[in-house]
């Protein structure tokens, strides 16, 4: 990879803040003993971690004491899920969600369902994204339901799920809801704040891989997944990484302003969306009509699979994906995009999304590649 290589990826990871890194380079060298030891090495990792807590906290609207520090996403959504029905009766208990969600929620579903602890309820959904209400209601209405899961954001196609009427509806039956708002995070300006749970992964914000948080509605009691020490109140035992914990700080810190920044990119985002389509009479953006964020689009080709057409702008210069990243290397095509537009359009999309420090320049590079590539391989052919 070279210094000219532009990075359109920014949904699978975003390039790690400076501030980040100064904040883990100091902790490195200043707090990196375990925050769990009560002396004065254990005192300066445990303000690192604490400082963490808080910074989540802000950026979340909720009280530090409503922060669990996790490992990530994933373990955020699989400890939320897991919880939701720990000590309750399996009988008749209902777990609802859709095939547009992250495989870390699908699979803990599928999961929670072979073991018998609770029946999962999957919505439909619509060729723009987004989950059906009207078969929420349904769904709701069909009793037993514990928990109802949804996203903010999804990661493929940027498409913004209704968030605060789910949680209008599941509470009113009595439901509890848990958003994965990893991609929202820096966004959005609200993100989901009547959800009971909602996960954060510090990486999709700038900050390092490997930590992320779960945030609580105040008063929420959660079980562990994972049993052993006393860490994070015993709710998620292990010791947590002080230098990680100074980079998420900085990182949500940083966040708080993400959403101004993130909605300057949306012209970049519109003229290299036009100039896609224009290459290729039979694309179509997944997702469009729909409300999306700002950064991303995903487009279905009519002469290309995802892959492939990713591999080869790869070697023009430009990183992209055809999928969420924790799905890479297989051959099914999206579950997401299955869901919403059927496997053949599926299997022919890729994603580009944008990132605060994405520019004029990067989007032109990226047209000039997409040009290379797709004409090349038409022979040379105007689009049609």
């Amino acid at each position: 990879m070279t210094a000219s290589h532009v990075y359109l990826d920014w949904n699978a990871s975003a390039p790690l803040l400076e501030a980040s890194l100064v904040a883990m380079n100091e902790a490195a060298r200043e707090g990196w003993a375990n925050p769990a030891s009560v002396h004065a090495h254990g005192r300066a990792a445990r303000a690192r971690v604490e400082g963490a807590r808080a910074a989540v906290a802000r950026l979340a609207g909720a009280d530090p004491r409503d922060v669990v520090l996790t490992s990530g996403g994933t373990e955020a959504n699989n400890l939320a899920i897991r919880s939701a029905f720990a000590g309750k009766p399996a009988e008749g208990a209902v777990l609802v969600t859709s095939r547009l969600e992250h495989p870390s929620v699908t699979r803990v579903a599928e999961a929670i369902e072979r073991e018998g602890a609770a029946r999962v309820r999957w919505l439909g959904v619509t060729e723009g994204g987004q989950i059906d209400l009207e078969d929420l209601a349904r769904a709701l209405g069909e009793g037993g339901v514990v928990l109802v899961v949804v996203q903010a954001v999804n990661s493929e196609t940027g498409v913004v799920q209704p968030v605060d009427e789910v949680v209008t509806l599941a509470h009113a039956r009595g439901a509890s809801v848990h958003v994965d708002a990893v991609q929202a995070w820096g966004k959005l300006a609200t993100v989901a704040a009547l959800a009971d749970t909602r996960s954060l992964a510090a990486h999709k914000f700038r900050g390092p891989k490997g930590i992320g948080a779960l945030v609580t509605r105040p008063g929420l009691r959660l079980s562990p997944v994972v049993l052993g020490g006393a860490q994070e109140r015993g709710i998620r035992p292990g010791t947590v990484d002080p230098v990680a914990s100074a980079g998420l700080a900085a990182a949500a810190a940083h966040a708080g302003g993400g959403p101004v920044r993130y909605a300057a990119l949306a012209p970049l985002r519109d003229r290299l969306e036009r100039a896609l389509l224009g290459l290729d009479a039979g694309a179509r953006v997944n997702g469009e009509g729909a409300p999306r964020v700002p950064h991303v689009t995903n487009v279905a080709w009519s002469s290309w699979r995802g892959p492939e057409l990713v591999a080869a702008l790869d070697l023009a210069g430009v990183s992209v994906s055809s999928g969420s990243a924790c799905s890479a290397g297989t051959s099914e095509p999206s579950p997401v995009l299955r869901a919403m537009v059927g496997d053949e359009r599926a299997l022919s999309s890729v994603r580009i999304s944008l990132g605060e420090t994405t520019g004029p320049a990067d989007v032109d590079a990226a047209i000039k590649a997409f040009t290379e590539v797709v004409v090349r391989a038409r022979g040379g052919r105007p689009p049609g």
